[in-house]
């Protein structure tokens, strides 16, 4: 399993309360036991969890896949498991079907489906295909997930993808602050109270209100680089080098801001605000130097902002500067800088996160 073993519906839900975070997808909703324990799950009542899944199908094309209910997951897992050897043991199974056939299952379920990080250059739409309908064929898709290294920025010229909505929604292996909820997409809905229905109808209409997600430079795979020693290439570079790194000899890999650039033909076209955000728990970290942040001094600085501002997001975007630097004075400055956007970035690539500094 590649994920914690503490990521548990309970563990997730307070982990949302803590970000700030109203609308979650629970994630391999194809599991018959992952299912069972979300079924099981009181949902607080503000809180909404919208039965998801990712599988990978032909071409090792990743899909994101969101459900109305849980009938209807439990109904999809048994249309593929002809197809593939794992939906009741993988959380992420493998289906020996083109994405066109998966669209129509979805679709006839009354769910929606789209390429999952579609830029990311080993497992996804963009990294085997060069145009929507070539992998989906006469199926529409309903969503674009961006991935970590990508921001709207980089679908906006891509002609192919004029109307679909783009998603800000990262999967998380922990509950951890800085692990859960790394990118988000606000939505406003047509009702009062919201469930899933709702949720799924605001995402069909496109009503996002803003994308936040990582700076796409953080990504492991923004820049063309080599995957052993991570070493960058221009494009031309790498093809002089055959896609190999003359350095150790390791594969190269094109990075997704390349990967977007070859795929743009057009003018930008209009798309939500993006806010590019840094999890609270890194900023933490750069204030104090420790070596990570998840150490005591780091959780127990975060602990105590969340008690005097509430939620992570809102101490990012909202909360008064002046009334953080009372709290903690470097604190603040860090947020400030934040903010600001002064902050420099050191871009990854070939499998290597990127990293920043604030100034």
């Amino acid at each position: 399993m590649a994920s914690s073993a503490r990521m548990l519906p309970e563990a997730i839900l307070n982990g949302c309360r803590l970000k700030g975070i109203s609308v979650i997808g629970t994630g391999d909703i194809l599991h018959p036991v992952w299912r069972e324990m979300w079924e099981k799950t009181s949902v607080p009542v503000d809180m909404i969890a919208v039965p998801t899944t990712e599988v990978e199908g032909a071409d090792r094309v990743h899909h994101l896949i969101l459900l109305p209910d849980y009938d209807a997951a439990r109904d999809l897992a048994d249309a593929l498991i002809p197809f593939s050897k794992n939906v009741e043991k993988n959380g992420r199974p493998q289906v020996k079907l083109q994405g066109e056939d998966i669209a129509r299952r979805v679709h006839d379920l009354g769910g929606m489906i789209g390429p999952a990080h579609a830029f990311t250059p080993w497992t996804s739409l963009y990294a085997s295909h060069n145009s929507v309908a070539s992998c989906y064929g006469d199926e529409q898709i309903d969503l674009l997930e961006l991935g970590l290294s990508a921001d709207s920025g980089y679908g906006s010229r891509i002609a192919d993808l004029a109307g679909v909505p783009f998603l800000t929604n990262s999967d998380a292996h922990s509950p951890e602050p800085a692990k859960l909820g790394r990118e988000f997409t606000r939505i406003e809905t047509n009702s009062n109270h919201p469930d899933t229905m709702a949720v799924l109808d605001a995402v069909k209409a496109g009503t996002i209100v803003m994308n936040a997600g990582f700076f796409p430079e953080e990504g492991k795979y923004n820049r063309t680089a080599c995957t052993r020693c991570f070493t960058p290439y221009s494009l031309s570079e790498a093809e002089e080098h055959k896609w190999k790194c003359p350095i150790d000899k390791g594969r190269i890999k094109k990075g997704v801001r390349d990967r977007a650039e070859e795929l743009s033909s057009g003018p930008e076209t209009q798309r939500p605000p993006y806010l590019h955000i840094i999890p609270l728990a890194e900023i933490i970290q750069r204030t104090l130097g420790t070596c990570s942040p998840t150490t005591k001094k780091c959780s127990d600085l975060y602990q105590r902002c969340l008690v005097a501002f509430g939620d992570e997001i809102s101490i990012l975007t909202e909360t008064p500067i002046d009334d953080i630097r009372e709290f903690h004075l470097e604190l603040g400055d860090a947020v400030s800088a934040f903010r600001e956007g002064r902050i420099v970035l050191h871009p990854g690539g070939g499998g290597q996160y990127g990293t920043f500094s604030l100034g």
